[in-house]
């Protein structure tokens, strides 16, 4: 069984979205040993001035978000005529498929605020479908405690010793799996993955370590590629990935799924596979037909 190893890390870098909220980002967009995941914001401010704008109403096509909540609260409308709100430890999952127009805002009660969203790339033949959403409370959201480390899965399913668990977000699991996995300090914790699947870590608290480095938070580490098995039919072989804390413990989202293998074509908040896929979401945008569909 191949054992891999950490071979790259992306730090978040700082910047603003929505009506100027202060994120922390670590964007990856077409990159193979990421596919699917396509972007990480963390947000994170004591101070409601930092994010109350929010996010006001806007597009988004062919692709997924995925927003996790550890303190205040976000509050989600959309097009389809969802709203939700979630708070500590809670999950919104929307997929936009061929298009939806949403906003997210704080909570009138949220004065600070740490959560992530992410993007997760859809392949061509769903980009085009029926958009969908769900959001999942923190009570319904299974954890796990082994030695020195907890784990609580969100997509997917896990492993952590002698303890499985799965996630209750089985929409995003075909596409992508993942956990928030906390160590203590000098902690390690070993997974299962299949021989297809990238991996990684978005360290948000502490750091990890690999035989060479130290990797802070926050960022991206990413585990190498099993380039011994591409295929995506039959039984795919595992592979093994640990996480291993520094001194400071860490604190961290375990991502894992297949790559999706296809272009990536990226225009603000439209994810296609070509230029004129892009163009044709914008003039849909422009010309009031973009829900259309």
């Amino acid at each position: 069984m191949i054992h891999r190893q950490i071979t790259s890390f992306n730090p978040a870098q700082p910047t603003t979205d929505g009506a100027g909220v202060a994120i922390q980002r670590v964007a990856v967009m077409g990159l193979s040993s990421v596919d699917p995941v396509l972007m990480i914001d963390e947000l994170k401010s004591p101070f409601r001035e930092d994010f109350q704008a929010g996010f006001p109403a806007h597009p988004h096509r062919g692709m997924q978000t995925l927003t996790y909540m550890l303190a205040g609260g976000i509050a989600h409308e959309d097009s389809m005529g969802n709203r939700g709100e979630i708070r500590e430890g809670g999950v919104q999952w929307m997929s936009a498929g061929s298009g939806v127009i949403h906003s997210e805002m704080p909570t009138q009660d949220t004065t600070g605020l740490h959560g992530f969203q992410l993007w997760f790339n859809l392949p061509s033949e769903m980009k085009m479908s029926a958009p969908r959403y769900r959001d999942i409370p923190s009570t319904a959201l299974p954890q796990v405690s082994a030695d020195r480390s907890s784990l609580t899965a969100i997509a997917g399913d896990w492993r952590i010793d002698d303890h499985r668990i799965a996630g209750p977000l089985h929409e995003l699991a075909p596409i992508a799996q993942m956990a928030d996995l906390s160590l203590d300090a000098f902690a390690d914790a070993t997974f299962e993955i299949s021989s297809t699947s990238n991996a990684m870590v978005f360290v948000f608290e502490g750091a990890v370590e690999t035989s060479s480095q130290t990797l802070p938070a926050p960022g991206l580490a990413v585990f190498e590629r099993d380039c011994r098995n591409n295929s995506k039919s039959g039984d795919a072989e595992q592979n093994l990935v640990t996480v291993r804390a520094s001194n400071a413990g860490a604190r961290c989202l375990l991502l894992t799924g297949d790559p999706i293998g296809e272009p990536v074509v990226h225009y603000g908040p439209f994810v296609m596979n070509t230029r004129a896929e892009i163009e044709t979401a914008l003039h849909e945008y422009r010309s009031g037909t973009f829900l259309k569909h």
